[in-house]
């Protein structure tokens, strides 16, 4: 990600965030009260759009109530109560939660279904920061993916190899945690028929 607001600015709010999101092509996160663009790499996106395939395919196929999609804003916040604009690289939400104001432009405040991270260098972001604002914003289901197998060995193991981590909520809103390689058929409690390994994704 690379900086887009003037560090010497006062702190945005979400609101704010979302009346200033810049025009020019690209994503854009509210981070610590700052505008951040995101930049991928061309891998990164690859792999992305293939999962929004495989989750519109199962939409489609089983005629679900969900929405997917790679440009929406969830308004989260960090434990000290900081208001965040996140983008997830993959979006699941239910439709009935997306028509309910289709005229807004605000980010959304209803937990998705899904949020997927394919992992950056900025690997800590998503392991540690999102994982906590995701599971405090009640996000049932979240995907790292991890396709350069760039965090560390403690989440890892040795020897680090590509994985796909699905978190899910507890009845304690609790996140849970399983860990998938190769050709592991990742388990999602969304789409239980989904047919989808890790060799897939990263074939992408």
């Amino acid at each position: 990600m690379t900086l887009t607001t003037d560090r010497s600015k006062p702190k945005l709010t979400l609101a704010q965030f979302v009346e200033q999101l810049p025009d020019r092509e690209g994503r854009y996160e509210l981070v610590n009260g700052e505008i951040m663009r995101i930049l991928a790499t061309r891998q990164h996106e690859d792999i992305a759009d293939f999962i929004t395939r495989q989750f519109d395919k199962e939409v489609e196929r089983l005629s679900l109530n969900y929405r997917v999609s790679g440009r929406i804003v969830i308004g989260t916040k960090t434990k000290d109560g900081i208001e965040q604009g996140r983008n997830p690289d993959v979006s699941v939400v239910d439709k009935l939660v997306w028509e309910s104001n289709r005229s807004a432009y605000s980010a959304l405040f209803e937990p998705l279904e899904i949020a997927v991270e394919v992992v950056s260098t900025n690997w800590e972001d998503d392991y540690v920061d999102k994982l906590d604002e995701y599971q405090r914003f009640g996000i049932r289901e979240y995907w790292i993916v991890d396709y350069l197998a760039i965090a560390s060995r403690s989440y890892l193991g040795n020897p680090k190899i590509p994985a796909v981590f699905v978190y899910l909520l507890d009845e304690n809103g609790v996140y849970r945690s399983q860990i998938y390689r190769g050709d592991n058929r990742i388990i999602s409690a969304t789409f239980p028929e989904l047919n989808l390994t890790v060799e897939q994704i990263l074939n992408a």
